[in-house]
């Protein structure tokens, strides 16, 4: 497959990358700066450089013609202020799914966040970012010309993963390993029959594989 991977240069989607070349798949990245370009290079991926901030659905779009899955990724980042949540967090969430469906991309992943609501509550950064993120959540899953599956992992660690998950529609919440997230991701797009399902993701006792199979269809 070719994949697009919207926020190239983070930390899940580098995993990501490395992940999907390594089973032979061809993968662009998304970036915004330059010098993020030899970390992608060296997961074994293509960089592209656009700003989903300013760019047009068409630049958008251009860049995932041909492709087989897009992956929604980026993030404005635990420094940014309110106004980026919407920019980033929603707003390029929003403008990667337009040019997806305008490019014909079917497949869709997103990365989104556990808590993700559209109706949350609150002025806190925290509390715009998973309103921003719900909002985008939604307006992804009311594409029909997407087969969109929305992954809300738990709290993000650095630790080692285990491969070993819980994933369901509802799990609670606790940590996950950004290495089982990108895993999960990478079995996903292997996935398709876990289309328009919206999945909670922490550490748990089923194998990565299995946990997919498990959900897919329902």
């Amino acid at each position: 497959m070719r994949i697009v991977i919207a926020g190239g240069h983070g930390q899940i989607a580098l995993r990501l990358e490395r992940l999907l070349t390594a089973r032979g798949n061809e993968v662009a990245g998304i970036i915004r700066k330059a010098e993020q370009g030899d970390a992608l290079r060296e997961a074994g991926a293509e960089p592209v450089l656009l700003d989903l901030e300013s760019a047009s659905v068409e630049e958008v779009a251009a860049h995932l013609q041909g492709a087989d899955a897009a992956v929604f990724a980026a993030g404005a980042g635990p420094g940014s202020g309110a106004a980026r949540k919407d920019t980033v967090d929603k707003g390029a969430a929003v403008l990667f799914a337009d040019a997806a469906v305008r490019a014909r991309v079917r497949r869709h992943v997103v990365v989104s966040s556990m808590g993700a609501d559209p109706a949350h509550q609150g002025d806190d950064i925290f509390d715009v970012y998973l309103r921003a993120k719900g909002e985008a959540d939604a307006y992804v899953r009311g594409l029909d010309a997407l087969d969109s599956t929305i992954l809300r992992p738990g709290q993000l660690t650095n630790d080692a993963g285990t491969g070993l998950v819980r994933l369901e529609a509802h799990t609670g919440r606790g940590p996950i390993p950004r290495d089982d997230v990108a895993a999960v991701l990478a079995e996903l797009l292997e996935t398709p029959a876990t289309a328009g399902l919206t999945l909670e993701l922490v550490g748990g006792s089923t194998p990565v594989s299995v946990a997919v199979k498990s959900v897919a269809g329902n």
